[in-house]
């Protein structure tokens, strides 16, 4: 594929990944903020949140198989609008029994836009293009996650309207994507290696991805949350997010550019070291300070950085049918950190207050520090 015939097969997966960025800016703060609401524990919120995780865990090695046979354009309509009716369904019940079930029945459907997608741009991307493609990504999943909350300030947080809308909007994902039904790239799956192979090949990559997701499942959980412990409105609280995915908007291109001209396991550890700092200087900040929307800013711009650098560093990696197991066990990583990083803050939350959040996110991005640094020593 050429260069120019590479970019252009981009434009429109970077249109849906838009898309998804905002729907899932929508979506992520409903449910924990409506069982707070409810009187919820903050571990049965994590546990809730987490359920997303377990029905993507439990379906996600099935993606790359799906694309490879009816194509990645299908499977991704198909899983958008079985998505959306889920979406629906959350407005006819209370129960946080049964909204664990919708979340994980959401995990088995929701995961299947974001892995396809993302094998794509691995697909089509020229090596020396990767990091700054991948940033840009980044970028724009932020920009509509960033709107997200907006959105929020329109329907509110509470009642049937922002699940609604957020069925609406999952939908949008579909269209930039629908020209393309036949002549998107193909997508290889070789049968003949299992996902543990690709794990084992690039470790420091695959922690990256546990790593960031633990931290941006959990922010994404628990910082509306937070804020509302903290003595600020929810709607407030929403608005937190925004900074929080704002930063990203800002930071990611120029992180990107740095992955394709320096060690890319360099500028991981650079990226886990800031995270850690900011989130321990989180329970330090008053809620009420202008100063919290900086940390929280730059926080997000900085570990949502994590991810893409962590993708760019797996795509130098694999070519053919691996890169699409690569990709898939990269993006289950990220979901398993969300699985345990969430109830495990919850538990934390509960049992020392509000500072558990940063404290717990903290000693995870340093374990991530500690390790792109024996990376770059080992390997010279």
């Amino acid at each position: 594929m050429t260069a120019e015939a590479s970019r252009r097969s981009l434009v429109p997966v970077f249109l849906a990944c838009a898309a998804i960025g905002l729907q899932a800016g929508v979506a992520l703060p409903l449910v924990p903020l409506a069982l707070e609401r409810q009187g919820a524990d903050k571990f049965t919120i994590g546990v809730i949140a987490a359920a997303w995780a377990i029905g993507m865990l439990a379906f996600g090695t099935r993606i790359p198989r799906l694309a490879a046979r009816f194509g990645a354009v299908p499977v991704i309509v198909v899983s958008v609008v079985a998505g959306s009716a889920i979406t629906v369904a959350y407005t006819f019940t209370t129960s946080p029994a049964v909204w664990f079930v919708l979340s994980l029945l959401h995990g088995l459907a929701g995961g299947i836009p974001w892995v396809v997608s993302e094998i794509w741009m691995n697909v089509v991307v020229e090596e020396k293009r990767r990091g700054r493609v991948m940033g840009l990504y980044a970028m724009l999943v932020a920009l509509g996650l960033a709107l997200g909350p907006l959105v929020l300030q329109v329907t509110g947080v509470y009642g049937p309207a922002p699940f609604l809308t957020c069925a609406a909007l999952a939908l949008l994902v579909a269209v930039p994507l629908l020209p393309y039904w036949k002549t998107a790239p193909a997508i290889e799956h070789t049968a003949d290696s299992g996902f543990a192979i690709v794990v084992i090949a690039v470790p420091l990559a695959m922690f990256a991805g546990f790593v960031c997701g633990l931290g941006e499942q959990v922010a994404f959980s628990f910082l509306p949350v937070y804020a509302v412990g903290a003595g600020v409105p929810a709607e407030t609280g929403a608005l937190w997010l925004s900074a929080f995915v704002f930063g990203n908007v800002i930071l990611q291109w120029p992180i990107g550019w740095m992955a394709d001209h320096y060690d890319r396991r360099a500028v991981l550890a650079g990226c886990t070291l800031a995270s850690a700092v900011l989130v321990s200087l989180l329970p330090m900040v008053p809620a009420q300070s202008p100063a919290v929307i900086g940390v929280v800013l730059l926080w997000g711009g900085i570990s949502f950085a994590i991810y893409p650098v962590g993708l760019a560093l797996l795509g130098q990696h694999f070519q053919g049918g691996d890169i699409a197991r690569a990709n898939t066990a990269f993006s289950m990583l990220y979901i398993l950190g969300g699985l345990i990083g969430r109830p495990l803050t919850g538990a934390a939350m509960d049992a020392i207050g509000d500072p558990g959040l940063g404290w717990t996110l903290a000693v995870f991005y340093a374990a991530a520090t500690l390790a792109a640094l024996l990376a770059l020593r080992r390997r010279g």
